[in-house]
């Protein structure tokens, strides 16, 4: 229909998903199907806030189970030899600054992500066949044991996008008031994950030190671009505080 057509391929880009976005994108994942297998990264992504590179770079020997905590050091890139050299290839980047260098906490839904992909690998005989500058045990694979392209995972994104839009306009039968996937990119999940800790409240510090920022500007930047309905919120309470103040 041109109702689908006109949800499916909208260009507009979007910085964040909204709480509603997350959930259906999250929900679509979680279940029994072709793309049940990109739930475990996704979910990582989403609720780390961790860069593509970052994430795609990960080793199991980055991830304490049992203090739940992440080690970032190093992020994974994928560049051009040069014509003379010819094609491209993976190396590995250490943080330019400190702050690139930290520990971030594994809530529960990540380490079960984890835990999953994990077991997902066992279960099809994947192993990890790559040494990059002398990184190896990533723990996204691909199914030749390789490390994840970027490119790969935001073309695994489209896919989902439209068949998750599908799936959803098919079964609705209000197609005006349904909720739907916009187009995003791996990178917009950072961005989701940076809203939803304003949208809770969390301390301008922390995110910095969680999303490894190394100027505070940068943090307060993202802030500010926290959705409207957040920022309304937020406005109301400060007239609320004010107003208790007054009155006491």
């Amino acid at each position: 229909t041109e109702l689908r057509k006109a949800h499916c391929n909208d260009s507009e880009k979007r910085r964040a998903l909204t709480v509603a976005e997350q959930e259906l994108f999250e929900q679509f994942l979680s279940r029994p199907g072709p793309n049940n297998q990109w739930y475990p990264i996704f979910c990582v992504a989403l609720w780390t806030g961790l860069r593509a590179g970052e994430l795609t770079g990960l080793r199991w020997c980055d991830i304490d189970f049992e203090n739940n905590s992440i080690s970032i050091n190093h992020t994974l890139v994928y560049y051009s030899k040069g014509q003379k050299a010819g094609g491209c290839t993976f190396t590995v980047n250490t943080p330019k600054t400190k702050a690139g260098i930290r520990t971030v906490p594994m809530l529960p839904k990540v380490k079960e992500a984890l835990l999953m992909e994990k077991r997902h690998q066992e279960e099809l005989g994947i192993q990890c066949n790559v040494t990059i500058d002398g990184y190896t045990d990533f723990v996204f694979l691909n199914r030749y044991g390789s490390v994840q392209h970027y490119g790969t995972l935001n073309k695994a994104i489209r896919r989902i996008i439209r068949d998750c839009n599908y799936e959803v306009l098919d079964e609705s039968k209000d197609n005006e008031n349904v909720t739907l996937l916009p187009p995003f990119s791996c990178h917009s999940l950072r961005h989701t994950f940076t809203t939803r800790m304003c949208e809770a409240g969390v301390n301008v510090k922390v995110m910095q030190s969680v999303l490894g920022h190394a100027d505070s500007a940068i943090t307060l930047d993202v802030y500010a671009e926290a959705q409207p309905e957040f920022q309304q919120e937020e406005m109301l309470n400060l007239a609320d505080y004010f107003g208790k103040r007054k009155a006491a």
